[in-house]
């Protein structure tokens, strides 16, 4: 009898590890798949480097605007630029005229001096006074310098604002970003109650 109770005692044992080993291994298994890594399906944006979009816009204006795929800033760009490169050439050509006609009506003040210059003035300048004509000049050379100010100023930009667009492209927006209210403890203030929370994914 002491030779079956032992027997029995043995087999009990036997089964009990036997049963207890593929538990273990169902557990091994399924605790190596959730700490498995799983593969990043998500769609990862594609990175916009600031300093070639800054190279490129300064070399020429839109290209930098171009790369960051923002092509309905190009003609806004570009119509500034010839805006204010318009208004430059023009100022000069105003310029020259006054400073040519200045000089022609001090020659002819002069009898010494070469006073041909003066057939080619228009009637306008002929009508003016030196005193008018050089103050209108004086002006000119004066605006020409805003507007070749304001052509550089409006260049720059350009750099500026494909710099900063790129450096906007890789800034999170999606859904992933959510705010909401939670209700609990909170070790901030030591006290229950509601939190904001801003969850980042």
């Amino acid at each position: 009898m002491k030779t079956f109770y032992t027997i029995l005692f043995l087999f009990l044992i036997g089964s009990a590890y036997s049963q207890d080993q593929p538990v273990e291994n169902a557990v091994a298994v399924k605790t190596d798949s959730l700490t498995k890594p799983q593969p990043d399906t998500t769609k990862k944006a594609r990175l916009y480097d600031p300093k070639v979009a800054a190279r490129r816009s300064a070399l020429i204006p839109g290209w930098g605007q171009i790369y960051n795929k923002k092509y309905w800033k190009v003609p806004i760009v570009y119509g500034f630029l010839g805006v204010t490169g318009y208004i430059f050439f023009d100022n000069i050509k105003t310029y020259k005229e006054y400073r040519f006609a200045y000089s022609a009506r001090i020659k002819a003040q002069f009898p010494t001096l070469d006073s041909t210059d003066y057939n080619q003035l228009k009637d306008i300048y002929k009508t003016l006074s030196p005193g008018s004509i050089r103050t209108a000049r004086d002006d000119f050379r004066r605006y020409v310098d805003y507007s070749a100010l304001f052509f550089i100023l409006w260049w720059g930009l350009n750099v500026v604002d494909a710099t900063v667009d790129a450096h906007l492209k890789g800034f999170d927006v999606s859904p992933d970003l959510s705010l909401h209210l939670k209700a609990g403890y909170s070790d901030f203030a030591g006290t229950n109650g509601v939190s904001l929370v801003l969850t980042f994914r």
